[in-house]
């Protein structure tokens, strides 16, 4: 099973790298960037869509599975990406954006030209219902995830269909038979033809709809529309259309990757049915609980607070779960839908930003399950700084929050200013920032005015800049993904054990060896084996002494790799320094 060893590194087509002046990162710019992206020791590299689309939610809108979105490239330039890596001995995955298409997708104009058309069936359309004095109101009171109502008016046809997201992605009906089918040809087998070796799968929780559409319950007084995720996800059919897909369109093609998307699942045992081997369903499944955190439960955008012991929980909830059973797991900190993690989990003060950069790239990868990074993240990108505007916010689900502040407070001064405060901690778009190659203008993303604002410290953080220097966060990530192939039956397959819970400053864990998982190779490569490690983390902007777990104090320690340069001597931790000792 290839993908539990591989690193995964994703790219956002548009801000990743411009090949032609447009602004608009594009696959000729992924192309050239290939040799960079080996060289760091990646082996899958995950494609964020680059389909045909109106871009009203950035490429999640999908117009034509079959064709790709003309300024980032086309059909060949697919081709040429794919045998590059091939050439290079990674591989591809895509994004699998299956539960909506675009409004402007074929299937769905022909759906919505009439009640009667062969395709209607395709979405979900429903009647309206009437109140006591004859005003039309959608089916029920639920909220999509960018706002409003989920249903949208149909004028033509006199009914409202459904849309989990914006208005633009209506939702297939997978209890159509011959939606399913139409959806494995395209979405799917399509591909796989091509040569692609798995698929992230998107919100993959979603597709099964509930038998009737009740109402949610009230938890935001005064709105008509409420939070309603625990009545759309995990439908009825979920787990057969799943095993449907798996068996009819990806298994004739090989071992297919695959890694879902699966929010609003807290339930462990829902979660095992998804990516248990025995149920033949999903390689593995992205846990949230870490990125969530901080995030408002009734405005996502209005931050909660948290410490270092959800962080703990959070990751050690997923790394134990795995033990004893016969599924896996993923470790990150960052993706497009998410905040960069080093303003969130640690510090991004210019004085410790290289450092809790190194910090976190040594959690990751000394934690079991197989390894995502984001594009950015082995520079150490952070948020966007406060004084940046909305308007150099792009995202729909930004700008949609502001005005919904806006409105729902009167504009009143202090209320948004601290919207703009949770906008500037939580936002989607600070991962959304355009890459920073070098120095030059733009960052070396483009030569011509990107689609979004570089951020403001490219010249200090890009990529020429820290592979000229040997403890820069980018050479030390460099460092450690080797480090983590090379010890793999420990720290990718190993037993995780954590110790001083309620410490809020120190992370202490041990990686200890699973002879299940033990092999001899790695790669090409024979695989150096060790028995036990010990993580020491310290997520403080002070010294901290290393927690010595009992079970660690009889045997002989000795450091393995620190994120300080240079030699390490005394048993204590600097500000947001971690270590790995070798415990004999």
């Amino acid at each position: 099973m290839w993908w539990k060893d591989a690193v995964v590194y994703q790219v956002y087509p548009a801000s990743f790298k411009d090949s032609d002046g447009d602004g608009l990162g594009d696959i000729p710019g992924l192309i050239s960037k290939l040799d960079y992206l080996k060289d760091l020791g990646i082996d899958v590299v995950w494609l964020s869509p680059m389909y045909k689309s109106p871009q009203v939610d950035m490429g999640y809108d999908i117009s034509d599975y079959e064709d790709i979105h003309a300024p980032f490239g086309c059909l060949a330039d697919m081709d040429e990406l794919t045998h590059g890596l091939h050439q290079r001995g990674m591989r591809l995955i895509l994004d699998l954006v299956i539960n909506h298409t675009s409004c402007q997708h074929a299937w769905f104009q022909e759906s919505r030209s009439s009640k009667d058309n062969p395709k209607r069936d395709w979405y979900i359309w429903r009647q309206p219902r009437y109140d006591a004095s004859g005003n039309r109101h959608p089916p029920n009171n639920w909220r999509a995830s960018f706002g409003g109502s989920v249903w949208e008016w149909d004028e033509k046809t006199q009914e409202y269909y459904l849309h989990y997201f914006a208005p633009e992605q209506p939702d297939l009906n997978w209890d159509n038979e011959e939606t399913r089918k139409a959806i494995y040809d395209s979405a799917v087998r399509f591909w796989l033809e091509k040569g692609v070796d798995g698929f992230r799968i998107d919100t993959v929780n979603k597709y099964s709809k509930p038998a009737e559409f009740v109402n949610a319950p009230v938890t935001e007084p005064g709105s008509a529309w409420q939070y309603a995720y625990p009545l759309f996800c995990n439908g009825p059919k979920m787990h057969d259309f799943l095993k449907e897909m798996v068996r009819d369109a990806m298994d004739p093609f090989g071992e297919v990757m695959t890694v879902g998307e699966l929010p609003c699942t807290p339930d462990a045992k829902e979660i095992l049915r998804y990516v248990s081997a025995r149920e033949r369903e999903l390689n593995m499944v992205f846990h949230f609980d870490m990125v969530y955190l901080g995030m408002g439960t009734v405005w996502k955008y209005i931050p909660e607070p948290f410490d270092l012991r959800d962080v703990k929980t959070a990751l050690g909830k997923w790394q134990r779960f795995i033990q004893g059973t016969d599924m896996w797991t993923t470790v990150f900190a960052e993706n497009h839908d998410s905040a960069r993690s080093i303003t969130r989990f640690a510090s991004d003060a210019p004085e410790h930003r290289e450092a809790s950069a190194k910090l976190l790239a040594l959690m990751l990868t000394t934690l079991t399950g197989t390894l995502f990074i984001y594009q950015g993240q082995e520079i150490g990108m952070v948020n966007v700084p406060r004084e940046w505007p909305v308007e150099e916010y792009k995202d729909l689900e930004t700008q949609n929050f502001y005005a919904r502040m806006k409105d729902s407070t009167g504009n009143d001064p202090k209320e948004m200013n601290a919207a703009m405060d949770g906008i500037a901690y939580l936002a989607r778009d600070h991962a959304r920032t355009p890459m920073q190659w070098d120095d030059s203008e733009n960052g070396g993303f483009s030569t011509g005015k990107p689609w979004m604002r570089v951020h403001d410290n490219y010249r200090e953080v890009n990529v020429q800049k820290q592979l000229g220097e040997h403890d820069s966060p980018l050479m030390f990530w460099k460092h450690l993904i080797s480090f983590r192939k090379q010890y793999h039956s420990l720290f990718t397959h190993g037993l995780f054990t954590e110790y001083g819970h309620d410490n809020t400053a120190l992370f202490t864990y041990t990686k200890t060896l699973d002879n299940c998982a033990v092999s001899s190779t790695n790669g090409e490569s024979m695989e150096t084996i060790e028995t036990k490690a010990l993580i020491s983390l310290n997520f403080s902007n002070s010294c901290k002494k290393v927690y010595l777990p009992e079970d660690c104090k009889a045997a002989t320690i000795e450091l393995a790799i620190s994120t300080k340069d240079g030699k390490v001597e005394s048993d204590t931790l600097g500000p947001y320094e971690g270590r790995v000792y070798w415990v004999r």
